[in-house]
């Protein structure tokens, strides 16, 4: 329910190919006087997110609220598949409430739905080609990195996985746990991965030894998942992100993630609503999100902020500063494998 708001690799980037849709994009407006009275006439925003409320969702809003008070935040979350639903639901009832959506595979099934405003971001117009949609579909808002989390009280030293072999210890068989998301944030994501790197032979022989390992599968979050493992239910947590990690680290919960290489990079992008009930309110702030203020909101967040300019906040989360490789799953690559990836999860893990 909508609740009101008072209150790369190791050198590059992440490549993100869709095919754009046969529309012109609206040129971007900036948040130029203009665009800003108009949002201000409007008067709300709904945003739906898959980002955690407490820790950014909440307070990015209030830091536009702030900067522009006329314009009352509402916003839900979910994950990217049931805000690419819940969307798409509204749509077909004729009762569009969002205005913008984020998530690193809302984009998709919302693409093909038509339900996708090209927009071509002026405060973005310094992102790498990368990080943006040529048509304007979608901007990159962060950038996640995927990897093994573990609790310091419970794995130690030699034990600590330093390679995806080191999971198959039979110490760790009945002990490690991860998400049923099933994207590539998730499980499916962890064995694209697997497959790329070792091949299909070697990398499916990978896959069988891991599932003999009877990782636990925990209908939440990734977040959810290393709160378990934090509070000692599981040794080690699969698919974590590694900025939640630092997040808990940072208030001393006995957490530390690993440089199992490489590390799986998915991105999460932002867009909006074609038909949105606030068009103005919805471009305003994505203006503001993807802005080096806005980004700035985001790094204090913990998370990692994909404006060029601004970095995060614990250096060492991105690659470059903390000297790790990662593999990115791009939107197109999600696109042609999740449902084969899917169904390996389904078939070796459940």
């Amino acid at each position: 329910m909508l609740q009101p708001l008072k209150l790369l690799l190791r050198a590059p980037m992440l490549v993100f190919l869709l095919a754009a849709q046969a529309v012109s994009p609206a040129h971007a407006a900036g948040a130029d006087a203009a665009l800003v009275a108009a949002a201000t006439k409007e008067g709300a925003l709904v945003w739906y997110s898959t980002l955690i409320v407490n820790q950014i969702t909440r307070p990015l809003a209030l830091a536009f609220e702030k900067k522009y008070p006329g314009i009352k935040v509402q916003y839900s979350r979910a994950t990217s598949s049931d805000v690419a639903l819940k969307i798409t639901n509204e749509a077909r009832a004729g009762r569009l409430q969002a205005d913008v959506f984020d998530g690193t595979n809302t984009i998709d099934p919302l693409q093909d739905a038509g339900l996708v405003e090209p927009y071509l971001v002026d405060a973005a117009k310094s992102y790498p080609q990368d990080y943006r949609d040529k048509a304007g579909l979608w901007t990159t808002m962060n950038v996640y990195f995927l990897t093994v989390g573990y609790n310091t009280d419970l794995v130690k030293g030699a034990d600590i996985p330093k390679t995806y072999d080191d999971l198959l210890n039979p110490k760790w068989a009945g002990k490690m746990a991860w998400t049923t998301d099933p994207t590539s944030s998730g499980p499916p994501g962890f064995i694209q991965n697997i497959l790329a790197v070792k091949g299909k032979e070697t990398g499916m022989d990978y896959l069988s030894k891991l599932a003999a390992q009877k990782p636990v599968n925990i209908p939440a979050s990734q977040r959810v998942v290393l709160d378990k493992v934090i509070a000692g239910e599981f040794p080690i947590g699969l698919m974590i992100f590694n900025h939640h990690v630092a997040i808990s680290a940072e208030k001393a919960a006995p957490i530390a993630w690993a440089r199992t290489e490489p590390l799986v990079a998915t991105a999460n992008l932002l867009s909006i609503v074609k038909g949105a009930p606030h068009p103005n309110a919805a471009k305003l702030f994505v203006e503001y999100v993807l802005s080096e203020e806005g980004q700035r909101e985001v790094a204090k967040a913990y998370y990692l902020p994909a404006h060029p300019n601004v970095p995060a906040t614990v250096a060492e989360l991105k690659p470059l500063q903390g000297k790790f490789e990662a593999r990115t799953v791009t939107p197109d690559m999600a696109r042609a494998g999740i449902d084969g990836w899917t169904a390996l999860y389904q078939t070796m893990f459940r």
